[in-house]
């Protein structure tokens, strides 16, 4: 297991969670599909860019970022998505592309869609490119705080 500042954030919390490796992936897809996760369940991390500010919006694997909704809900003029070349040294304890949806650990905000929000559980990246984590979403809500898109 990677230690990144997560774990050591879910265990100061006292957050049950399950760590799920599985065979190196690089999209979401691929990892959803590596560690035998239906792609609606998994829930990606991508970066945007709201306004020349980054931040975070958490979609499954299945879907394409809501660039609009993210728009609408924070009324902004200009949202785009953000190379991950230009926002990799905010997450310096991550694998470039594997940063878990904890936005309030790198300072930034998240944002998080409707259909994750109603789910029981989420799993995402860990960190790594071969180990996600599946916890509770009443305890990602609790944590991070995100606002649902």
């Amino acid at each position: 297991m990677a230690y990144t500042r997560l774990h050591q954030f879910l265990e100061q919390q006292h957050v049950s969670f399950e760590t799920i490796p599985h065979r190196i992936a690089y999209s979401a897809q691929q990892t959803a599909a590596a560690a035998h996760v239906p792609g609606h369940e998994f829930a990606k991390a991508v970066i945007v860019d709201i306004d020349g500010r980054l931040a975070m919006v958490v979609q499954t694997a299945s879907r394409m970022v809501p660039l609009g909704r993210v728009r609408s809900a924070t009324g902004a003029r200009d949202v785009h998505l953000v190379n991950e070349r230009e926002f990799e040294e905010r997450f310096p304890d991550c694998e470039l592309g594997a940063m878990p949806p904890f936005g309030n650990l790198y300072g930034m905000d998240t944002y998080v869609t409707e259909a994750l929000a109603r789910d029981d559980g989420i799993v995402f990246n860990a960190g790594s490119h071969s180990e996600l984590i599946r916890l509770r979403y009443e305890d990602f809500d609790r944590l991070v705080r995100p606002t649902v898109i």
